[in-house]
């Protein structure tokens, strides 16, 4: 492994993030800003229904800007010309709003995107990107090679150290609570489309290494229509350092009810980086999201922590308010915003999947 700076050299050989005293904070800490990934007119997410989903871009984008950066990844000036029609539409604080010319096939900037860690030196916080391979979602959807390019060219335009793990690794697939433990799942994180050469102890290893947790808990399947193979980020999430909200299927004959019930259970049992259990609140389902009969990932724990607001998905359910006002309990200095995501689910994702935060 290697440190690279803003010259592509060698900075610290053999010397990891957690030795360095880097860790990855939790999604509540400050942002500098949050990193988008600009949908492609002829991407594969949106195939018929691109035009309907630019409204919920814009407006997820004006709901942060008024708080922190918005950085956007375009493929050109037409992109970007376009995107901002968009947004200055939803009324996004534009003089928050930054552009790069980092193209991506698809727009899930957490899973392609870079995770930030951060150490305090000198009086002052510094940052560094871990750079994970990306193979999308285990070559389901290839080209993905403008994708993989993304984090790396983040850092080199941000002048910060970059780590590359050598491991492939989305975003969406773990959650930290900025205090040791990490949540993932062995349905992705052991699935051999990722890292077939690496043992579940090995793929620990590089978690501790890298982002310098040392408690990880893992979680069994994902959610139905989740094409991720399990990202955790539809099942369970760190709202405090202690305090886990979790998806809980009510209906026994709900066809996620054993596996959310079975993740439940280990939730119940889990402890956090000293020994103490947490806290554990159920959050439902939407129940079935469906698009021409086909089953949809809709969850409501891929909200997204802003700095001042909570993005979090709704789906025209009877469950969308009781989901709402859960997640205002739990984040009570901050705004809870449902956004109609119907359209948005049909690509597989919602608002956590299209959003990486970079901590102050």
């Amino acid at each position: 492994m290697s440190e690279i700076g803003k010259k592509g050299q060698p900075a610290a050989e053999n010397k990891s993030p957690a030795t360095l005293g880097y860790r990855m904070p939790a999604e509540w800490e400050w942002h500098r800003a949050t990193w988008l990934t600009w949908p492609r007119p002829d991407g594969i997410s949106f195939e018929g229904c691109y035009d309907a989903i630019l409204p919920v871009f814009g407006q997820l984008a004006a709901s942060l800007s008024t708080s922190e950066w918005v950085e956007i990844n375009v493929w050109d000036r037409e992109m970007e010309s376009a995107a901002r029609h968009v947004l200055q539409k939803a009324g996004v604080v534009m003089d928050h709003v930054g552009f790069h010319y980092f193209p991506a096939y698809e727009p899930w900037c957490r899973d392609h995107g870079p995770i930030f860690v951060t150490r305090e030196r000198g009086g002052s916080r510094e940052k560094a990107v871990v750079d994970w391979q990306y193979n999308a979602w285990g070559g389901k959807y290839p080209p993905y090679d403008l994708d993989d390019a993304v984090p790396k060219r983040i850092a080199e335009e941000s002048g910060v150290p970059r780590f590359a793990p050598g491991i492939v690794l989305e975003g969406g697939s773990i959650d930290v609570n900025g205090e040791g433990a990490l949540l993932t799942t062995e349905a992705c994180l052991l699935n051999p489309n990722r890292n077939p050469a690496l043992s579940q102890r090995e793929i620990e290893a590089g978690l501790v290494d890298f982002l310098a947790v040392n408690k990880v808990i893992w979680l069994g399947d994902g959610i139905a229509g989740d094409d991720t193979d399990g990202h955790v980020d539809d099942i369970a999430r760190f709202v405090a350092p202690r305090v886990i909200a979790a998806v809980v299927e009510e209906d026994p004959h709900g066809v996620d009810y054993e596996v959310l019930q079975e993740n439940y259970r280990r939730l119940l049992k889990a402890t956090d980086a000293c020994g103490r259990p947490f806290e554990v609140v159920a959050l439902p389902t939407p129940g079935n999201v469906e698009a021409s009969g086909v089953r949809l990932p809709a969850s409501y724990a891929n909200f997204y922590v802003g700095n001042r607001v909570v993005m979090v998905p709704t789906f025209h359910s009877v469950n969308d308010r009781k989901a709402l006002e859960l997640l205002q309990t739990l984040f009570p200095n901050r705004r809870v915003i449902g956004l109609d995501a119907t359209i948005l689910v049909q690509g597989l994702g919602t608002f956590h999947c299209l959003t990486q935060q970079e901590p102050e």
